[in-house]
């Protein structure tokens, strides 16, 4: 078991970076079909690959009024997070219908995705990207 943890290790090399955006942000404030599977929803998805948690600090930017935040949260060691902005509540809920951008700042090289559904109409709409990684 040993032999295929190091393995593992020399596998993943340092990957990632420290700080993410996200310029396109939206949560609609409609949905159709059932929840919490079909509501419309913007996700952020986190991969820690590194030996240590990995401490996230999220700001959200608006095009009429001053950013909120830090929002935090923690990914553990070799772990992924799958974080809705929807559920994000503390310091303030994400508003619906409001055109946003986020800024993922960690003190672990981590990877940031970004994925929306949208499901206002019974065809639903599903986007998912990379974020853009600030370079090392």
């Amino acid at each position: 078991m040993a032999r295929d943890r190091d393995t593992l290790e020399k596998a993943i090399l340092p990957v990632g970076a420290r700080v993410w955006a996200i310029p396109e942000g939206y949560i609609p404030s409609k949905s159709s079909g059932p929840e919490p599977e079909m509501l419309s929803h913007e996700t952020a998805c986190l991969l820690n690959p590194g030996d240590r948690p990995a401490n996230v600090e999220i700001t959200i930017f608006f095009s009429d009024r001053e950013p909120a935040g830090p929002y935090r949260v923690n990914v553990p060691a070799r772990r992924t997070m799958h974080l809705r902005f929807n559920e994000l509540r503390d310091p303030e809920p994400i508003p619906r219908d409001t055109d946003y951008a986020s800024v993922f700042e960690s003190d672990s090289l981590i990877v940031v995705q970004h994925t929306r559904l949208d499901s206002r109409q019974p065809a639903n709409a599903l986007l998912s990207t990379i974020a853009y990684a600030e370079p090392r």
